[in-house]
């Protein structure tokens, strides 16, 4: 099985760099900024949507028993909230178009 390859933070600054010729210290603070308005959103229990590419939100998630995989012993798993994203349908459309058909699909502008 082959490794996917994987988009990381430090390769969104290289793109932003790339497309607005800014500084590396502008364009790391472009990404970071984004990053902590979407975390400290999710935090607030706001939802953040984005058109063209899909919302977050947080979820809440019963307490449970589970069980240690260890020892099997019964533990107690309390409630808490997770983060969510649902992807729009014109990004499930992106990612569902072939690399022969991304001609006729223009990406989102916004």
């Amino acid at each position: 099985m082959t490794k996917q390859p994987t988009l990381t933070k430090a390769d969104l600054i290289e793109e932003v760099l790339r497309v607005t010729e800014l500084p590396r210290k502008e364009s790391e603070t472009i990404v970071e900024t984004i990053f902590e308005s979407i975390i400290g959103a999710l935090q607030k229990g706001e939802k953040i949507e984005i058109r063209g590419f899909g919302s977050f939100r947080t979820r809440e998630r019963r307490g449970r028993v589970g069980r240690n995989p260890k020892t099997g012993e019964k533990v107690e798993v309390p409630a808490k909230k997770i983060p969510f994203f649902k992807p729009s349908k014109e990004l499930k459309d992106f990612v569902n178009t072939a690399d022969g058909e991304s001609a006729s699909v223009s990406a989102p502008s916004s």
